[in-house]
């Protein structure tokens, strides 16, 4: 995170903020993915009602920011300023260079999905929403940020 930061404030340093963000962006990818079926519970389910009402608008938010982002990037759960937002970055942007806090991410890069989904990146986006997100994963990361 700090070389990720540091890359980011220094135009001269595009290609390691490239490499080090993707790197870490994909790690965070691998840990927002759970083999077996889960939903938000506890202090995190309380704050996405709060926020977006109820888990399927959270999903589908979730689901619009995966389809909706132009090219290569990133659907992203994250908190700012104490409040729940799904976001899309391009490319190796990430939220940590933003001042927001990750909880969750999906990756929208065609490499994510184009062995088993080819174009559909719907189909995709939805498969992760509505069965592999880690939602114990995302639960650490906003109990931590709190």
């Amino acid at each position: 995170e700090e070389i990720v930061a540091a890359a980011a404030a220094d135009p001269a340093q595009k290609k390691l903020f490239n490499n080090s963000a993707q790197a870490w962006n994909h790690v965070f990818y691998w840990n927002s993915l759970s083999p077996k079926q889960q939903a938000p519970s506890g202090k995190l389910l309380d704050a996405i009602k709060t926020d977006f009402g109820d888990v399927a608008t959270l999903n589908a938010k979730l689901q619009e920011a995966a389809i909706g982002q132009f090219g290569s990037g990133w659907a992203w759960l994250v908190r700012e300023n104490g409040k729940l937002q799904v976001i899309s970055t391009g490319n190796a942007d990430t939220p940590i260079v933003h001042g927001q806090i990750p909880l969750l991410t999906i990756d929208v890069w065609e490499h994510a999905y184009y062995l088993d989904y080819q174009n559909k990146r719907a189909d995709y986006a939805k498969a992760v929403v509505e069965k592999s997100l880690n939602w114990e994963f995302a639960s650490a990361n906003f109990a931590a940020a709190a």
